[in-house]
């Protein structure tokens, strides 16, 4: 079988290359490229909302004034939506702390809130439509307890099921997902990092932790920086990294950090079982924000490994590709399916990988 070829940076459209401008602008607090004269400014707009980086495209464009006024205003708009989503998950990621604190429940936040702003320094520019929180599994029921009497309800199993079929769940789907409104607040309750129990198998809510500030004097724990960086990488690796906004904050993890420590990053990943989707985000984050610039080293290495190679190139393409959702096209999710086999080498993952995706339907259906 040929090998597939590295795309030439940076892929896309023009107006998917502006919005990884809009993007990297993020990450450094820094003007981007100029606005080309042929941007279709209506394809832009749907391509931002697709990869929900409207806050970001807003935060560059309004600075570069290139835009029909019609789309600054859609974008401006989308951002006041995201600061204000972001100021009611700050709020409410508060008090959830607490009411785990007082429960002696361990809790971590994954993404969201803190990762904005550890990549870009704002969190409020950063579209979110849930709060990930990460418990162990023997506090599941705990957690549960604590977010129905927060006003939280269970969507996903169904609320009528019974604790055994939330226990069942999360032994073959690492989260579940619970709704209150008004206003709309969306958790997703996680009891492990991935839903393959082969892929970091090591990283829990127990793993080493940091404290991010995200404004307004709210401090939250997330996982490390290592355990972090690979953590993102398996996580974007799940849907072959179809939306630009995860790439992005990844890349954004690294911006500003040396060769060495990227490196560092990467071979510690191999520890906690991150496999080629560490190699998978690196060639991404490299093709797109440059992140291996200076470190061509790995970027050689990585790309001597056939399968990371496949991996980069179909999720270069779902990511470039007309933005619409896998689960809407007719075999839409089979390139999010296949790339899951190629994550670790061996037969033994990929028959858990074979068997954990025959038995997810069943679940589904008796929940």
């Amino acid at each position: 079988m040929k090998a597939p070829k590295l795309g030439m940076r940076v892929a896309g459209s023009a107006e998917f290359r502006l919005l990884i401008e809009c993007c990297r602008a993020g990450h450094s607090g820094r003007s981007g490229a100029d606005i080309p004269a042929t941007i279709d400014w209506q394809h832009f707009l749907r391509l931002a909302r697709f990869h929900r980086v409207e806050g970001f495209a807003w935060n560059h464009l309004s600075n570069q004034r290139g835009a029909p006024p019609s789309v600054e205003q859609a974008l401006a708009d989308s951002a006041a939506r995201i600061a204000a989503t972001s100021l009611q998950a700050a709020a409410e990621s508060r008090l959830l702390l607490d009411r785990f604190a007082a429960a002696k429940v361990p809790l971590l936040f994954l993404k969201g809130l803190t990762l904005g702003a550890l990549a870009y320094g704002n969190p409020a520019l950063k579209a979110a439509i849930d709060i990930d929180l990460l418990v162990d599994p023997g506090d599941l029921r705990k957690a549960s307890e604590l977010l129905r009497n927060a006003g939280y309800r269970l969507t996903t199993p169904r609320e009528s099921s019974a604790d055994r079929i939330l226990q069942s769940w999360h032994r073959s789907w690492k989260e579940s997902v619970w709704i209150k409104s008004p206003p709309r607040l969306q958790i997703d309750l996680h009891t492990r990092v991935a839903d393959n129990r082969r892929l970091l198998p090591s990283i829990d809510v127990h793993s080493p932790r940091q404290i991010v500030d995200i404004g307004s004097g709210i401090q939250l724990p997330t996982l490390a920086d290592e355990q972090l960086f690979a953590y993102l990488a398996v996580h974007g690796a799940s849907s072959a990294w179809f939306r630009l906004k995860w790439i992005s904050d990844f890349a954004g993890l690294l911006e500003g950090e040396t060769p060495e420590r990227i490196d560092h990053l990467y071979r510690r990943s191999q520890e906690l079982g991150a496999g080629r989707a560490a190699g998978q985000a690196l060639l991404l984050a490299d093709e797109l924000f440059g992140t291996l610039n200076q470190n061509s080293p790995l970027r050689n290495e990585l790309e001597r490994d056939f399968a990371t190679r496949q991996l980069y190139s179909a999720a270069l393409k779902l990511l470039t590709g007309e933005p619409n959702e896998p689960t809407e096209q007719y075999l839409g999710t089979l390139t999010i399916h296949w790339t899951q086999f190629l994550l670790l080498p061996g037969a033994r993952y990929k028959m858990s990988e074979l068997l954990r995706q025959a038995n997810r339907p069943l679940v589904r259906a008796r929940s």
